[in-house]
C-alpha cells in the first residue's frame, strides 16, 4: 500500500513532543501553528482551569464548523520527550525504550494530515470541526467540559487501539469509589484490647466480596489499599480506592451500593467509622444501527475499503464523555496497537486507512 510520506512526517513530528496528561502545551503550540498557517483560526477553552494543567482543549473551525467534529486527544499516558522512533518496511515502533505514543498522536496526525491535504489540494469537502483534547489519559476533563458549538450533531474519535474498520458500538461505563475506615490507635502489645483495627474492618468486608468479573458485563476492583502507621500500632486508618464497570448503569450502581453495604457492617462490626465516596469517571454509550452516526462511520469505513465492524470494549474514551453529554459520538479504530506499553507499533498501512476514513467523513 501506497503511504503518504507527509503523513509519516506529521505523524513523526507530533510523536516525539512532549505532552503528559495535564502538560500538553507544547503539543498543542504545535497544532496550533500547524492550523494557522493553512489559515485557519484556533480556540483554546479554559478547561485548564478546571484541570490545573497547561493547557486547554483546541477548538477549530473548518468553514462555518459544520455540523461534526472530528476529535483527538493530545495527551500521552507515558513521556515521549525521548523517542527515538523507528520507521520499518510496514511500521512505526520506538527503538523499545520509551512508548511510541500512537496513542493518541495518531490521531493528531490522521486529523491534521486530513487537514492539510484537503485545504492544499483544494479537495471539496463538507464543512466540519477539528477539536484536541487534554487529559483524556487521565480524568477525560477535557471532552468532559469540550464546548463544541450547538450545531455539532455528532463526533467521530480517532483513539481506539483496534485496526480501521473497527468501531466502538458499546463500551463500558465505570464509576470510582474511595473508601476511608477510621478505626483507633492503640499500642498493639501493650493495650490491643483498646484499639480497632482498620485494617481488620477492611479485610472482613473484602472476604465477603466479589471482585474480578462479577459478570459478563461486570467488572470490580480494588486497586489501592494504603493504612496502618507501625507494626506496634493497631491502625487507626485504612483508605481504598477501586472501581466497578459495566455496560449497565445499573450494574455500576448495584454493585457499588452492595460494597458500600458490607464496609459499613464491617466497620459497625469492628466498631470502626467509614466514609464511603463514589462518582462515575464515565458512562457506558450504545449506539445502534438506526442511528445516523452509526450509518455514517460504516459508510465511510466501506468507503476506505475496509469492512465495518462494531466493537465492545471495557476502557474509556472521549467518545464516552461526548454520549454522557448528549452528543452521539464514536471511538474509531486506528491501530495504535499495544498502547502505554515500549512495544507499542502502528501498521503504515492502518495510518493510511485511518485518513481514508477520515476523508470519506468530510467528503461530499
Amino acid at each position: 500500500m501506497n503511504v503518504s510520506p507527509r503523513l509519516i512526517e506529521i505523524f513523526l513530528e507530533v510523536a516525539k513532543i512532549e505532552g503528559l496528561s495535564g502538560n500538553e502545551k507544547a503539543i498543542a503550540d504545535y497544532i496550533k501553528s500547524f492550523l494557522e498557517k493553512l489559515g485557519l483560526a484556533v480556540m483554546e477553552d479554559d478547561t485548564a482551569q478546571l484541570s490545573g494543567g497547561n493547557c486547554g482543549n483546541l477548538i477549530c473551525n473548518i468553514g462555518s464548523g459544520g455540523n461534526f467534529a472530528l476529535l483527538a486527544h493530545m495527551d500521552t499516558a507515558r513521556s515521549t520527550g525521548n523517542l527515538k522512533a523507528v520507521v520499518t518496511a510496514d511500521r512505526i515502533c520506538s527503538d523499545g525504550s520509551t512508548i511510541l505514543g500512537a496513542d493518541n498522536r495518531a490521531g493528531v496526525a490522521v486529523i491534521l494530515y486530513t487537514i492539510e491535504n484537503t485545504i492544499r489540494n483544494n479537495i471539496p469537502h463538507q464543512d466540519f470541526t477539528a477539536a484536541f483534547t487534554v487529559c483524556e489519559e487521565t480524568t477525560l476533563i477535557g471532552s468532559q467540559n469540550l464546548s463544541l458549538d450547538k450545531n455539532i450533531e455528532m463526533a467521530f474519535v480517532f483513539d481506539s487501539s483496534k485496526r480501521p474498520g473497527h468501531f466502538i458500538s458499546q463500551s463500558y461505563g465505570a464509576q470510582r469509589f474511595t473508601i476511608n475506615i477510621i478505626g483507633k490507635a492503640s499500642h498493639s502489645g501493650v493495650a490491643p484490647e483498646k484499639g480497632v483495627s482498620s485494617i481488620s474492618a477492611a479485610a472482613k468486608a473484602i472476604a465477603n466480596l466479589q471482585f474480578g468479573r462479577i459478570d459478563e458485563i461486570t467488572t470490580a476492583n480494588i486497586g489501592k489499599i494504603s493504612g496502618g502507621t507501625a507494626t506496634n500500632v493497631v491502625p487507626e486508618k485504612t483508605v481504598l480506592e477501586g472501581e466497578v464497570r459495566s455496560l449497565n448503569p445499573e450494574n455500576v450502581e448495584i454493585v457499588v451500593a452492595n460494597i458500600e453495604r458490607e464496609f459499613r457492617f464491617a466497620a459497625d462490626y469492628f466498631g470502626a467509622i467509614l466514609e464511603f465516596e463514589s462518582n462515575w469517571d464515565f458512562k457506558p454509550y450504545r449506539l445502534t444501527p438506526d442511528m445516523a452516526i452509526y450509518q455514517r462511520i460504516e459508510t465511510a469505513i466501506a468507503a476506505a475499503g475496509l469492512s465495518p465492524k462494531p466493537s465492545t470494549t471495557p476502557g474509556g474514551s472521549d467518545a464516552n464523555s461526548l454520549n454522557g453529554n448528549d452528543l452521539p459520538a464514536v471511538n474509531i479504530g486506528i491501530g495504535a496497537q499495544n498502547p502505554h506499553a515500549n512495544d507499542e507499533f502502528i501498521l503504515l498501512e492502518d495510518l493510511q486507512k485511518s485518513v481514508e476514513i477520515a476523508m470519506a467523513l468530510i467528503r461530499y
